[in-house]
């Protein structure tokens, strides 16, 4: 089974390499990883491309201006889609995802179609964040459920294993989320495809270097975009 772990990457030099040692650290067979960089400023690009030529495994695929979250993991499963890999994980390159959960997200994969590192299916498993960005980051799953009646805890998540089959049936240039709201967009499209989700615990730890990428332009197109889907969902358009 080839696997493809991609980081989409933005101003991210103080964590990519670690990163990336600590997930090929796990010694999973048939492991590749994608970074998506988006021209970082601080080199994070420059990082990964020496990187490369020492570690077969390692790709870049370079994008020549900051282009968003949504577009950064499209481009990547157009990567691995292309390239006949098995199961695709998006994952933060912060540390804010454990690379020791890789193992039980594709172990959990054999029997779903996506699965998903959730901070909420289990209590709350969120280290270091500021309070109001932990009821911020839980009433956007609880207002996604009443909206859309996406039956999960941890709509928002990007720690997340798919199967390829997924990710070719969803038509891919037919995504309009560009921030977090991309999380919600791809695991209702493919709930209403009937592919099966399935959320298992993690710990999530508040990145520990660098700086988050969320902003008020983000948050608004969440709010909007469960409304959007809803009525995408009404027209039979998904």
């Amino acid at each position: 089974m080839k696997t493809l772990v991609i980081f989409p990457t933005y101003n991210e030099k103080q964590n990519i390499l670690a990163i990336i040692e600590a997930v090929f650290a796990q010694n999973i067979e048939g492991l590749e990883i994608l970074v998506v960089d988006d021209n970082s400023p601080d080199g994070t690009g420059d990082l990964v491309a020496g990187r490369t030529g020492m570690e077969p495994r390692l790709h870049l695929l370079r994008r020549d201006r900051k282009m968003g979250l949504g577009t950064a993991y499209v481009a990547g499963f157009r990567y691995a889609l292309e390239r006949d890999y098995d199961r695709i994980i998006e994952m933060d390159a912060d540390f804010s995802h454990d690379p020791r959960d890789v193992v039980r997200l594709l172990e959990a994969s054999a029997d779903s179609d996506i699965v998903i590192g959730s901070r909420y299916i289990k209590g709350v498993n969120v280290v270091n964040w500021p309070l109001k960005r932990l009821l911020l980051s839980m009433f956007a799953s609880h207002y996604t459920r009443i909206i859309t009646g996406l039956p999960l805890r941890d709509c928002t998540a990007g720690f997340k294993c798919f199967r390829r089959e997924v990710l070719e049936a969803i038509e891919l240039d037919s995504i309009q989320s560009d921030g977090y709201s991309f999380q919600i967009e791809m695991n209702f499209r493919a709930w209403v495809k009937g592919f099966r989700i399935l959320e298992i615990p993690i710990i999530f730890v508040d990145r520990a270097a660098g700086t988050s990428k969320m902003s008020k332009r983000i948050l608004r197109e969440a709010v909007w975009m469960v409304w959007k889907l809803k009525g995408l969902k009404i027209l039979n358009r998904l």
